[in-house]
């Protein structure tokens, strides 16, 4: 195996792109299809090609690889809820699974392929993103795509990522129940998750392809052909453990392989893409963010901008569950567990129409148990409350202090509050009881992460424990009460506000969608970080590409919009780099 110096060979580089998630991957592929241009793209986990995923990562079925310990950044927590102001250390801190391997996200990920609202994009412009409004992103949208299933404006027939949905026909006993009464309430049928925003129940937009196998960017946008370019170089499984500045430019970043062994290596420019926790903390380990903050841990400050780390923001969940008979329940192992969605409006004053999302799930879990249980997995889909990334230490080996501070804006407590009382309701109607015996308040909590890993002795314990619920239906409800959901019930945190939100703010949980915390604005605004080229604000030579840019979060799971953001710098960069547009963002028409 080759040492770091001789495979960089003491070269500078044109960029060096710091992260190898969806962005990351979009922007090498992207910036080294121009031969005169030199990328080296860096990346702490393993690499990944398709030839080389292991089945639980090619599979439509992501409930395997996202529980991997072996793919996420096994130190990172996070405090979920709380951060009210009557009582601002509430909510419990839990792990919080970020992906760390080739790909990022996209490799592991849920596998959910949508955009969001066009007045998501209005919205970053009205907060200091110039030009990026639903007419400029759109094409980036349709360039990324290959959707198999629709053609027209809206849509891409050759970009590299393939989009198809689960047909209707395979929705399971337990989905199309759920359908058939949100049909009775008057909801209709949207065909497509990323045609005209309207509310209504949908199938699933997934990143799937004509064999039914996950694409990730990985492999999507760095394929063998795009590795064998002489002007890219992929470094997996090595660190990176700060910028490097002269004076306020950033002249390259100090690498770590996975050996240990320590290397400086130059480029051009530096962009930053390590996802929405790790590029601030990326920043403020190397001296850009809060002067007060840095100094306090001994960091020298390059750039004061208190805006790093800030603007921490989630999409708040909550589930209510369902055992299920046994035609409701999903029959084939390795299917999409997410089959439908459903969008809907809550109507609370300043939230925007389909500001609510429901996922409908078939199966809720790789084991026997899971396969048992049919969820109602509800989010609030346009999210108010901001949380922030601070850091631990200086030292890159300590994970940041990320605090989400979930449901402390008041629209989102009062949402997610209506949003359990509807899906429990939707859980004990007629039309879901008829293939469902008992529903429950299901959350994310400590022992259901612990028994989704996957492993030889968990799928031996859910079996034992699905064969006693099956044995023993009179049983069961006292069976879920006590090793499910750990004594709670739905009659108990139904009976009054007070003790429904006190369980939101100890079992809410996120949907792996932050975005935020290097935010795009005006370069006045003192709680910008970026411009909306991407460049850090105070400093040269160096951007941030990532979900962290984002001065809102959309209405939507995050992957999509994430390379749609990549895509559209990547052209911006070439664009200054060929000398046109080298102030402010690219029209959508350039």
């Amino acid at each position: 195996m080759k040492s770091l110096a001789e495979l960089l060979g003491g070269r500078t580089f044109d960029y060096l792109i710091i992260g190898g998630g969806s962005a990351g991957c979009t922007l090498a592929s992207r910036l080294s299809e121009h031969a005169g241009v030199s990328v080296l793209l860096v990346e702490a986990g393993k690499d990944v090609t398709r030839e080389t995923a292991s089945p639980d990562v090619l599979s439509n079925y992501p409930g395997k690889a996202y529980f991997n310990p072996d793919y996420t950044w096994r130190g990172l927590q996070a405090r979920l809820g709380g951060g009210r102001r009557n009582d601002p250390d509430a909510g419990r801190i839990a792990r919080y699974e970020q992906a760390r391997l080739l790909g990022g996200g996209s490799t592991i990920n849920g596998l959910c392929a949508n955009r969001g609202a066009p007045s998501d994009y209005d919205e970053w412009e009205n907060l200091g993103a110039a030009g990026w409004n639903w007419g400029s992103v759109l094409p980036y949208f349709r360039k990324l795509e290959r959707d198999l299933n629709f053609r027209g404006d809206l849509h891409g027939a050759d970009g590299p990522v393939a989009i198809s949905r689960f047909p209707m026909a395979d929705w399971t006993g337990f989905v199309s129940a759920v359908v058939a009464e949100l049909k009775g309430r008057g909801y209709g049928l949207v065909e497509d998750q990323n045609g005209v925003w309207r509310d209504g129940y949908m199938p699933v937009s997934a990143s799937v392809d004509e064999n039914g196998q996950r694409v990730s960017c990985a492999y999507a946008y760095l394929s063998a052909d795009v590795r064998s370019r002489p002007n890219l170089t992929i470094l997996t499984q090595t660190s990176v453990r700060q910028i490097l500045f002269e004076g306020r430019s950033a002249i390259g970043a100090s690498l770590r392989s996975v050996s240990g062994e320590l290397l400086d290596v130059r480029a051009r420019e530096t962009i930053l893409s390590c996802g929405t926790i790790h590029s601030p903390a990326m920043l403020m380990r190397s001296g850009i963010g809060p002067a007060g903050d840095l100094s306090a841990l001994g960091i020298k400050v390059v750039a004061d901008r208190r805006g790093v780390g800030r603007n921490l923001i989630e999409h708040p969940v909550i589930s209510v569950s369902c055992m299920l008979d046994r035609p409701a329940r999903m029959q084939h192992a390795f299917r999409h567990h997410t089959q439908a969605h459903f969008r809907y409006s809550s109507e609370t004053a300043d939230c925007p129409q389909g500001d609510m999302s429901l996922a409908i799930i078939a199966r809720s879990g790789w084991h026997a148990m899971g396969r048992r249980i049919g969820t109602l997995y509800v989010w609030v889909n346009k999210a108010y409350s901001q949380g922030s990334v601070d850091l631990a230490s200086p030292d890159a080996d300590f994970e940041p202090n990320v605090d989400f501070r979930m449901l402390s804006d008041d629209r989102d407590m009062t949402r997610l509050r209506a949003a359990f009382r509807f899906v429990a309701e939707i859980a004990q109607s007629q039309s879901v009881s008829s293939v469902s015996r008992t529903a429950f308040p299901a959350n994310y909590s400590d022992r259901v992460r612990r028994f989704s890993s996957p492993g030889v002795r968990n799928q031996a314990v859910m079996q034992v424990f699905a064969m006693m619920l099956d044995a023993l239906p009179t049983m069961r409800p006292w069976l879920i009460r006590k090793f499910v959901t750990e004594g709670a019930s739905l009659a108990e945190i139904l009976r009054d506000d007070a003790i429904l939100d006190a369980y939101l703010t100890q079992s809410v949980t996120g949907v792996w969608h932050p975005v935020g915390t290097c935010r795009m604005g005006a370069e006045n605004d003192p709680t910008s970080v970026t411009e909306s080229s991407g460049r850090v604000i105070g400093v040269s030579n160096l951007r941030v590409c990532d979900a962290s840019i984002m001065p809102s979060i959309p209405c939507a799971n995050t992957n999509i919009p994430t390379i749609m953001v990549a895509e559209r710098l990547a052209d911006l960069i070439r664009q200054e780099r060929a000398g046109k547009h080298t102030h402010g963002i690219a029209s959508a028409a350039a």
